[in-house]
């Protein structure tokens, strides 16, 4: 597999990252893990606009998937006068209804469903394309799932948005790469249920036998080098901090 960090800014684009957005790749076919403000102009760098195979949501605040309304856009009114196919769009409940809600103005209710095909997500294990994936519910305000995600015997675990969650370590669990949000930091903010900060991705990364910990989701306002440190006093295991147009291969 291969993971390409489209955007890993949290809650809002930074003046250098938009927000949450990944491009995985195995087997020619190409999934994105959310689609967050500004992800869409920045998923041009690294592939056609009409290029990816199906879109995974992890949840449905604007910074994971807001830049799904310009997409609409891109897919409806397709410069070449051909509509696109309907795009498999994995998402919680209620995916479509809030993504037709943030547009406002689609032609009419139903033309969402005309160019992305919708999946409800539930905890599970699926198919998709060459990819199996398990999904749990994790600890967060609203429905949000993290996804672990496996082909050829590797594994990329993803966290969504979450605060400390058994969901997680299930996911996380031996996984050659774990991208794990740290949002918050260690000391400063303490929210249950919310956000991880530095250290608690570096002990969910420790406790779980993961192999390597990229953080991410990390805001604006938040040092990210401070939370660097904070996981590497808890993790010994390598820890990078995610930047757009990083890629790993897993």
């Amino acid at each position: 597999m291969k993971l390409t960090v489209v955007g890993c800014s949290g809650s809002f684009p930074s003046a250098e990252s938009a927000c949450s957005s990944y491009l995985v790749e195995a087997d020619g076919f190409r999934l994105l893990l959310d689609m967050g403000n500004g992800a869409l102009g920045e998923l041009q760098r690294h592939c056609g606009l009409y290029d990816l195979d199906a879109i995974f949501l992890s949840h449905l605040h604007a910074d994971h998937c807001i830049d799904m309304c310009a997409y609409f856009v891109a897919r409806y009114y397709r410069h070449d006068g051909g509509r696109c196919n309907p795009l498999p769009v994995y998402g919680p409940e209620g995916t479509e209804h809030r993504l037709t809600t943030a547009y406002a103005d689609t032609p009419s209710a139903s033309s969402m469903s005309e160019v992305f095909d919708f999946h409800t997500v539930k905890p599970s294990t699926f198919d998709i394309g060459p990819f199996t994936v398990h999904t749990e519910r994790v600890a967060h305000p609203v429905e949000a799932y993290g996804i672990r995600v496996e082909h050829g015997g590797k594994v990329l675990t993803y966290s969504g948005d979450t605060g400390v969650s058994p969901a997680l370590d299930e996911l996380a669990r031996g996984a050659d790469l774990f991208l794990c949000e740290a949002a918050f930091t260690h000391g400063k903010e303490n929210i249950p249920d919310l956000h991880l900060n530095g250290r608690e991705a570096g002990e969910t990364a420790a406790r779980t036998g993961a192999r390597r910990l990229v953080l991410t989701h990390v805001p604006p306002w938040t040092d990210p080098q401070v939370n660097v440190v904070d996981a590497r006093e808890v993790y010994d295991g390598p820890v990078h901090l995610a930047a757009p147009g990083q890629t790993y291969e897993i």
